[in-house]
């Protein structure tokens, strides 16, 4: 960077950044962190936004029209951001967001903390400290839940009772094979530390949870909203908090208006589609039909898990060897296919993806959801395995990791808009350079976009427009061919998760909209392979600051 300045404070946000996030230093594989979990209390956000005042301050100082180049790009990205999650923070839209979707605590930490690898005796000996300090973590955003009831913001019925069940299936298995003793210790005796691990997990863990099943129960149900009132605009303050949540998971101030609108007019032009690959996939160009063959034939489910694991790493090995079709030549991490732990695999999402850690000791890692076979879709998973994998989030996050003279921030950025745009495009991109097995996959891949279109509905719907749990999932039900499971699991993440789900649709088109801007202005010069370099070498960046690359990039190659 060429401003010592901006250089200092890039710098020191990254420093702000990990000592808020620990968890998220020991998955990037930063030590000195691995010892610790974030606070969750309001004392704990009190010193984030104490923390992202101390960067603003910062940014102020320095006169943003003097830089150039990747100055520019860091300075854009540092103010959108503070800007975005200072006002996360106070809208506090988690301290109202009880569930067991990827999204709750619980399954937020008994499906990540295993997940850091212990490749030294340090790192096996702060897991245990890191493991000791749960208990008090949970009571905290106990205490958080508490609190929020008191101001009258109150957890959804469904989300408490959904999290009362899980963890009634948690605390019903034994602890010798709880996830969080799962891990593999270095440099330690390892019947030692599995003991003290189940020690603290019998000891510390447990108890706590089993304090939040009862507080749950006697305190937070009774009083808690019921399917009709799910969205955050019934919720003291849940007004100003979605358009928070909205503008920062789209890096845009679009209205919560436009965005509905936009979602309405995707989802009647993926008729079309439906209809034209659904004649040559099922014979039918009847889109209600269409819908329902997929979700109903029992021909096209699963039977094993193991078949599920097969389809995504044949899948995953299809696209390595087509990247040159449309990328330049990288060198990155690897990427591995995990199944997601059973203890948080019932409420999760289809998949997800894990980025590798920083000193190579992780790779990176699609975690695919396999409970329950028979109720998994087999046409869904080819789109899903490009999308978490590669081209999409595995390419990005994993190259992202071998950019040099970047700010660590920017390295290990993650701007929800950018991220899912680009997921959601290299699941269209996989299909123009011939990923996809056959009509039945790309079937899938149609879904899927309807799926994404459906969430700018859905979630504006539920959130801005007061609509019902049940009117949620009929318009799923109606518009994708989700199965049944997989549509609650999905409404019941945007219930908890407010504006998350806007990210996808959004970010995609506007990756499509630049590439065709390129397109017309650089004509037989336009290099698919240079615009999906320039795009993903910069980082994961806001909307507008991509835009302002793509704009440098057409001026020079113009």
């Amino acid at each position: 960077m060429d401003d010592p300045r901006l250089a200092a404070l890039a710098e020191r946000y990254f420093d702000l950044h990990l000592a808020d996030n620990p968890t998220s230093a020991s998955f990037y594989g930063i030590p000195g962190y691995d010892d610790r979990l974030p606070d969750p209390s309001r004392e704990g956000d009190r010193i984030r936004l104490a923390h992202h005042a101390e960067v603003r301050a910062g940014l102020d100082a320095i006169d943003a029209g003097s830089l150039h180049g990747q100055d520019r790009i860091t300075y854009s990205m540092l103010a959108r951001l503070v800007a975005d999650q200072t006002a996360s923070v106070h809208a506090a839209l988690s301290e109202v967001g009880l569930s067991n979707t990827i999204t709750g605590p619980v399954s937020t930490m008994l499906s990540s903390l295993p997940r850091v690898s212990l490749d030294s005796e340090q790192r096996s000996r702060d897991y245990l400290v890191r493991l000791g300090s749960l208990g008090d973590y949970f009571n905290a955003v106990l205490e958080r839940y508490r609190e929020a009831g008191a101001q009258g913001r109150h957890q959804t019925r469904h989300g408490v009772l959904a999290a009362i069940a899980q963890i009634d299936d948690y605390l019903a298995t034994d602890v010798a094979t709880d996830p969080l003793v799962a891990p593999t210790p270095t440099g330690v005796d390892s019947d030692a530390w599995r003991a003290a691990a189940q020690r603290l997990v019998s000891e510390r863990v447990r108890p706590s949870l089993d304090r939040w099943r009862a507080v749950l129960e006697a305190e937070l149900l009774p009083v808690a909203r019921g399917d009709a009132q799910v969205g955050i605009c019934h919720v003291p303050g849940g007004e100003v908090g979605y358009l928070a949540a909205s503008r920062q998971f789209t890096t845009t101030d679009m209205t919560p208006e436009e965005i509905h609108r936009i979602g309405l007019e995707e989802v009647e032009r993926l008729r079309a589609e439906f209809a034209a690959v659904g004649s040559k996939a099922l014979g039918t160009g009847d889109v209600g039909e269409i819908i329902d063959r997929l979700r109903n034939d029992r021909s096209l489910r699963y039977e094993r898990a193991d078949e599920i694991v097969a389809d995504v790493t044949e899948a995953l090995h299809r696209a390595e060897a087509a990247l040159p079709q449309a990328f330049l030549d990288y060198e990155f991490a690897p990427c591995e296919i995990r199944v997601i732990p059973e203890a948080s695999a019932k409420g999760s999402v289809l998949g997800y993806y894990t980025v590798p850690a920083e000193d190579g000791s992780r790779p990176g890692a699609h975690w695919v959801n396999t409970y329950d076979p028979a109720s998994r879709a087999r046409f869904e998973y080819e789109a899903l395995a490009f999308h978490e994998s590669v081209p999409g989030h595995h390419l990005q996050f994993a190259l992202g990791q071998t950019l040099t003279g970047l700010p660590r921030f920017r390295q290990f950025a993650y701007v929800t808009a950018f991220g899912e745009g680009w997921g959601l495009y290299a699941e269209r991109l996989s299909d123009e350079i011939g990923l996809y097995s056959g009509d039945l996959a790309r079937l899938g891949m149609i879904s899927f976009d309807a799926w994404r279109a459906c969430r700018l509905v859905v979630d504006t719907g539920v959130h801005a427009f007061g609509w019902s749990r049940e009117r949620a999932i009929q318009y799923m039900r109606d518009h994708t061919a989700l199965s049944e499971v997989n549509i609650a699991n999905e409404v019941d993440r945007y219930i908890s998760w407010p504006g998350q789900a806007l990210a996808y649709m959004i970010g995609r088109r506007h990756i499509e909209s630049l590439r065709t801007r390129a397109e017309r202005r650089l004509g037989d010069a336009f290099d698919l392979r240079r615009f999906h370099d320039r795009i993903l070498t910069n980082g994961s960046i806001p909307l507008e600051t991509m835009t302002e690359v793509v704009e440098a990039w057409i001026a020079e190659a113009d």
